[in-house]
């Protein structure tokens, strides 16, 4: 009996693996190009205060760029929790399978008794082909990553690279970088390494750093990276534009170059800070960090519609902070004019981040005046005393955990705050759903909720990939024990964190560094279409199967 059971179990799972990620549960006509937009750690408390904002302020139309789109919500979660980060949701959304949190683009180890999915223990750390990978391997189209963090964050990682942890930018920067991307646009310049520089000169990859004009300027068919400041992008509130290109500008550049590949384009477009935001609990930053993106979303609609073959879609990965218009600390909320609720925010001409970089080199005299100049708040002497006694930021607090701490910046925040209507839970993610926005230009759309497996079928649908993400993903990350089976190999750990692999046959040596798309057969270098990735927890190489060809 045991043994039914146990077989039935193996089926059981077996199955799952290989069903995670079919067909959409509708016709989906394929589109030659494919945008994902994705405003991270947006509760959907945060769309309705950006859309009363821009009422109340006149910027533009009544409605915001997404609303003639809105057509259901997602249901986003980890595999062992229904509240999700950015690694293992957006993973999801690329691969078809929920991970756990850390986790990019790779399967996640079994947690019995937690799991909400099956997850077969046998596949634990195993990289998985992302729509990005399919999208260049497949159907050699061009691909793009544009955000407003540093570039190997969690959500453009999720598209693009491969690894458990994803704090480890080392690896994933690698991997980003010998994706040999079409385009990347965003922040990180600090986590450049020369490896990653004589590779873009390998390739002819323009590098752009800090200098607006030659981005403003380009309009090559190269591949280009550019990057602006040491890590992330300053909020859009505190962004000098003369410094610094807003989202919906690196949008436009991305479409511009991307759309000269005739095979068509992958594109993704991330508002990465409107979830550092929330993670503080800054209200006029969740507010105008969307209505940014919200722009960046205009240009993509657009594009897409002019084009008419080009399938958009628009969706946060996860909640954040609780966000609401209304506070229970507040009598009579309810009863609130729109210039109750807006008037004080609308003042606010820096993020609370902005304006503590500018009273951190004040002097405490000026505190006051300054307060007042970009919030029109006067300062109580017990708020100045607040302001006085607080931790300094400069100690690096972690962003996810700045509502929680007494440093400055969540000290400026909570005097801004008070003087509003809104209210926050959490300084953390939440797990409700989030909404969902598509254009398709013959209307096939993912209405209703959809999980985050679906949303990936649809995506994979609306390219028109042809080879499942698992076969693809049996294809070129395979195990390096298996690829190479009774040959002659070894690992070469000299540098432990970039280890080689290497494979002897005859006189012929094939040479294969973790985390690049190059080998060497002989000394001669071969580029591969993927990247290699290593696990040191299983001491595994995960790499194409048509290696072992080559010896």
């Amino acid at each position: 009996m045991m043994k039914k059971v146990t077989l039935t179990l193996v089926i059981f799972l077996t199955l799952s693996i290989t069903v995670f990620a079919q067909q959409y549960r509708r016709p989906v006509r394929p589109t030659k190009n494919l945008i994902v937009m994705i405003p991270d750690g947006t509760s959907i408390g945060v769309v309705s205060a950006a859309r009363w904002y821009q009422i109340y302020n006149k910027l533009g139309s009544n409605n915001l760029a997404i609303d003639p789109y809105l057509c259901g919500t997602v249901k986003t979660f980890s595999s062992n929790a229904p509240i999700g980060d950015s690694a293992p949701t957006t993973s999801c959304y690329m691969t078809g399978m929920q991970q756990q949190t850390g986790n990019v683009a790779i399967y996640p180890e079994a947690d019995p008794g937690k799991d909400l999915v099956p997850v077969d223990p046998t596949m634990a750390f195993q990289p998985l082909a992302t729509v990005l990978e399919a999208a260049k391997y497949q159907q050699n189209k061009a691909t793009g990553l544009v955000v407003t963090v540093e570039f190997p964050h969690a959500t453009p990682a999720d598209c693009s690279a491969h690894h458990y942890a994803r704090g480890r930018y080392d690896y994933i920067g690698s991997q980003m970088a010998y994706q040999n991307l079409d385009v990347m646009f965003g922040g990180g310049n600090s986590i450049l390494t020369d490896d990653i520089k004589e590779h873009f000169k390998n390739t002819g990859t323009k590098l752009i750093q800090d200098d607006i004009d030659s981005f403003k300027s380009f309009n090559g068919k190269e591949k280009v990276w550019a990057l602006f400041g040491e890590r992330e992008l300053p909020y859009d509130l505190d962004r000098d534009p003369a410094v610094v290109p807003s989202l919906q500008e690196m949008t436009e550049k991305a479409l511009d170059r991307l759309s000269q590949n005739e095979n068509g384009f992958f594109l993704m477009v991330e508002g990465s800070k409107i979830d550092w935001s929330a993670h503080g609990n800054d209200a006029v930053g969740c507010i105008t960090e969307y209505l940014a993106f919200d722009r960046a979303v205009a240009s993509a609609m657009d594009f897409a519609k002019k084009n008419g073959e080009t399938t958009v879609v628009i969706l946060p990965d996860h909640g954040n902070s609780g966000f609401t218009i209304g506070r229970r600390d507040l009598k009579s909320y309810d009863k609130a004019s729109i210039d109750d609720l807006f008037k004080n925010v609308s003042k606010y001409k820096k993020t609370g981040e902005g304006l503590e970089r500018i009273l951190l080199k004040s002097k405490p005299e000026g505190f006051k005046a300054i307060f007042k100049q970009y919030t029109d708040i006067d300062l109580t002497q017990e708020e100045l005393e607040l302001l006085l006694t607080s931790k300094n930021y400069k100690e690096e607090t972690d962003y996810m955990k700045k509502s929680n701490s007494v440093n400055m910046g969540s000290s400026i925040v909570n005097i801004m705050n008070a003087h509003t209507y809104f209210g926050f839970t959490t300084g953390g993610h939440t797990g409700e759903e989030v909404f969902l926005a598509a254009y398709h230009p013959d209307g096939d759309l993912p209405i209703g909720m959809n999980t985050n497996t679906e949303i990936n079928q649809y995506l994979t649908a609306a390219l028109g990939i042809q080879t499942p993400l698992q076969e693809m993903t049996k294809e070129v990350f395979a195990k390096h024990t298996e690829v190479f089976k009774g040959m002659d190999y070894t690992i070469d750990k000299s540098s432990p964190d970039f280890p080689v692999l290497k494979v002897k046959k005859g006189n012929t040596t094939l040479s294969v560094p973790a985390f690049k798309s190059i080998v060497y057969l002989n000394d001669q270098p071969i580029s591969l279409s993927t990247v290699v990735v290593y696990i040191d927890k299983n001491d595994t190489f995960y790499l194409p199967k048509s290696l072992a060809d080559k010896l």
